[in-house]
């Protein structure tokens, strides 16, 4: 496929419907903290942001202090309900049984928790080793960087120019970009709101799919496209 070489996946809200987990779980703690929130705002703000980073920018907004127990409860909480309740994005098997191309995994979650959930969703062993962490690099390396985007492009030896993102997250399509990379956004998970495909494309994804049995398509049409620039 001309153009195109590598496919990266976001993990939490294009492989796993995990977005919605932890939009509940952190806006319950959050307006137990003294910050009221909604599962929605929290969603359409804060998703595919780390929660640490979260909590520094609800304190700069809200000029209140945040307990460093908010650290340890989220984690406990959150993990215990993916555990429990995590679930495949429907159409993803289907979707990556027909790219042909390199695909690997770039994101915020933990290396732990990526395999815990891709795990109990029968997707780790499709993407074996290729599974990265933000967090393994620095916690101040984390998306909306792109940091971790360009480390997924150099351990899998292609240029970025060459590699199509797909993301569900603004934060996440803005560290893409920034990596120099073209994005696909995806509204398809739970915590997806009415203005988020508008949102996504704002933030610079070239075109933005609801379900993920649209993928492969998109992907070629997207190579062709860039095939024929070149012409």
């Amino acid at each position: 496929m001309s153009g195109i070489d590598l496919i990266i996946f976001d993990c939490d809200g294009v492989l796993v419907d995990s977005e919605i987990i932890a939009s509940e779980v952190e806006a319950a703690l959050l307006t137990e903290a003294g910050y009221p929130i909604s599962t929605e705002e929290m969603a359409e703000r804060y998703a595919g942001m780390t929660w640490q980073n979260t909590l520094l920018a609800v304190e700069r907004e809200a000029t209140i202090p945040l307990s460093a127990r908010l650290l340890s409860r989220h984690s406990e909480i959150l993990e215990q309900r993916l555990k429990d309740d995590v679930q495949i994005i429907d159409g993803v098997k289907a979707a990556l049984s027909q790219i042909r191309l390199k695909t690997c995994v770039c994101s915020n979650s933990t290396s732990e928790r990526l395999a815990m959930m891709l795990g109990k969703v029968g997707l780790k062993d499709l993407f074996g080793r290729n599974i990265f962490s933000a967090r393994d690099l620095g916690e101040d390396r984390v998306k909306p960087k792109p940091d971790i985007f360009l480390h997924g492009a150099a351990q899998m030896g292609i240029d970025p120019s060459r590699v199509i993102v797909v993301e569900d997250s603004v934060h996440g399509v803005h560290g893409a970009r920034s990596a120099g990379m073209r994005v696909i956004g995806f509204t398809g998970a739970s915590h997806s709101y009415p203005s988020h495909a508008d949102a996504l494309t704002e933030a610079g994804a070239e075109t933005v799919i609801s379900r993920m049995t649209a993928l492969p398509a998109t992907i070629e049409a997207l190579a062709e496209w860039s095939e024929e620039l070149g012409a």
